[in-house]
């Protein structure tokens, strides 16, 4: 096997996650709202001032992001701390792959866009 990457050879990352869903949300139902009725009632700028919020208090330690993101993500990932585990090129939907890549580990992004709603992504690895 010939790579010129000498640290991992698939060149994965590892990431953790906080969703909101709203509105334009390809599903609009979670664990938190199996029936959707709050994320139908919820448009796409309330969804980034709840992060935005969210994202605040990550950053400025009142919060941990697990904490967080196991009470307050629309993802099931939620009961893993917001875990998504490692993942390679081409497995996420492509805003929320680009944004995890351009990461450093430990840091976290800005509302990132997908079909699936709004997200902060803290990566892991």
């Amino acid at each position: 096997m010939s790579s010129s990457k000498t640290t991992t050879t698939t060149n994965q990352v590892r990431a953790s996650h906080i969703l909101i869903k709203h509105q334009g949300s390809r599903r609009k139902a979670s664990w938190k709202d199996p029936e959707g009725r709050v994320i139908m009632n919820t448009t796409r700028d309330s969804a980034v001032s709840q992060l935005k919020s969210i994202r605040d208090d990550i950053v400025s330690g009142k919060a941990k992001f697990d904490d967080l993101a196991t009470r307050l993500s629309d993802c099931s990932s939620a009961k893993r701390g917001g875990d998504l585990g490692p993942f390679g090129r081409g497995q996420m939907q492509k805003p929320f792959e680009e944004a995890t890549y351009a990461l450093k580990v430990g840091e976290i992004s800005d509302i990132v866009d997908t079909d699936s709603g709004v997200h902060i992504i803290m990566r892991t690895g």
